[in-house]
This record gives C-alpha cells, structure tokens and sequence, in this order.
C-alpha cells in the first residue's frame, strides 16, 4: 500500500513527495449522476483497484456542502515518509457535472488538489477515481488516477467518549485484550487502564494518549517515556446501549489479510 500512502500523503502534508504524471482518462464520465444531491456527508475508502483495503491505510472525507469539505486520515508509515496524522485538513470544493475538485493552499508557495471524477454515486456508496496534485511555485506534480470506491458512513466522534471495559477480541492479538479499559476524553486524549491480578484497575502512565475519530474511522497513538510512538487504526461497526464493536482488516507483510473484531461495554 505504499503508493497509496504516498497519494494521500500529497493531500495533507508538505513534501518532497515526487509524482509520476499522468493523462487525463480518455473515456468521458456521464455528468448526469446528481452529484450535487448525494455528495454531502462522510465517506470512508473502501477499495482501491477493486481490492478492500487495510483500515490502517484508510482516509475519511468529509463534504460539509457542495462548495466546503475537509479530510482526515492516520497512515501507516512506510519506508520514505512518516506516519501521517492528519484531522480535519481542510478543502475548497467545487463539483462540475462528475468532477469533483477539492484544493488546500498550504501555503503561498504550496497548493494541494484532489480530483475525484465520480462514475456512480448513491446515497450509501460512490465510486470515482482519484488523483491528487501538488503545485509548488507553479510547478505541479500528479499522483495517478487510482479507481478506488467509497462509502458513506455515520460519526462516531460523540458515541465514543466514556469509559469503556473490553469484552473479547477475535481474529489475533492486538493491543487492548479483556484486561483493558479505554476512557475517551473529549479533548482528543484518552486513558488506557490495566486489570491487576487483585482485580484493581491502574492506569497506564504514558506521556501521549491521542485518538480522533472522524466518521466510523477511530485512529490512536501513544507513547511511554523512552519508547517510540505506536499506533492503532479500527473502523467502528456500531455502538448503541452501552455496547460498541470495532472491526479492522489487517494486511501482514507476505500481502495477506486478515479480520480481527473487539467489542466493548461502557462502564458507567
């Protein structure tokens, strides 16, 4: 997933990120697809090449109107770049017939655009391909047009804050187990707890606990004194009546996936 890494990198951060150009699609897209009508709200990548992708290489967009929207996405690093950490990046939108052009100016020097040329869009689902174009003092660089579907998903932001007591994992190890509590402050910051062997509850000192959750894509990061930064992507599938479920697909070194799940129940 390292080129797609490197095209939503270009959508949020300044680099030096080079980008092989790339020719307009020969084929035109109908204009008559109400894009207008069913754009609004949160989509959250789904596909790329017509194949799922690893919720820790996901991105959320966000269209607040026909003319505003803004992204957010944590990605997982690769060799040539850093983790990306990125909530709410802001965007100018304008939608002609299919095309939809979002554009960030960094800065005076810096501008960014995301082209997405829409080929069906409904109220739950949207497929487009996507290029992304940094301008630097007038000299643009392209991403290639990378077919990728999305779906329109609720927000969680709100539903997540609280404390909450793991109930089971299944699908692998991960970091949290039947032993953990997650508090979810509404500052961006959360605390994670342990269950000691007398039953006793003990925070976990750490001197970063960051979360965000734009949509149903939840996105931490921690660090304890003296230890690198790490990291943890989950989508949430649902939360109502004090039970929540996250689900993930997990992509290993050799290309394979896998699926892993945890539910939660929030302690009151």
């Amino acid at each position: 997933m390292k080129k797609l890494f490197m095209v939503l990198a270009a959508t949020v951060i300044c680099g030096a990120c080079l980008f092989t150009s790339c020719k307009k699609d020969e084929e035109e897209t109908p204009a008559n697809l109400n894009v207008n009508e069913n754009i609004v709200g949160k989509w959250i990548m789904m596909d790329m090449n017509g194949q799922p992708l690893p919720t820790n290489d996901k991105a959320v967009f966000t269209f607040t109107s026909v003319t505003e929207a803004y992204m957010s996405a944590s990605i997982q690093a690769h060799s040539e770049l850093d983790n990306l950490w990125s909530l709410r990046t802001h965007y100018a939108v304008e939608i002609s017939g299919s095309t939809v052009i979002l554009t960030n100016v960094v800065n005076e020097h810096q501008t960014i655009k995301v082209e997405l040329v829409v080929s069906s869009i409904s109220a739950t689902e949207m497929q487009a391909t996507m290029k992304n174009t940094m301008v630097v003092d007038g000299h643009e660089t392209s991403s290639p047009a990378m077919p990728m579907r999305f779906a329109k998903v609720a927000d969680y932001s709100a539903a997540i804050l609280g404390l909450w007591e793991c109930q089971g994992i299944t699908g692998g190890e991960t970091f949290n187990d039947d032993n953990a509590r997650l508090e979810f402050l509404a500052d961006g910051t959360y605390r994670f707890y342990r269950r000691s062997d007398a039953g006793v509850w003990n925070l976990v000192p750490r001197q970063t606990n960051e979360y965000f959750v734009d949509g149903n894509l939840l996105c931490t990061r921690w660090q304890a004194a003296g230890e690198e930064m790490s990291y943890e992507w989950w989508e949430i599938a649902s939360s109502a009546d004090g039970h929540m479920q996250w689900t993930a697909l997990r992509q290993q070194p050799d290309g394979t996936t896998f699926h892993q799940a945890v539910s939660w129940e929030k302690v009151n």
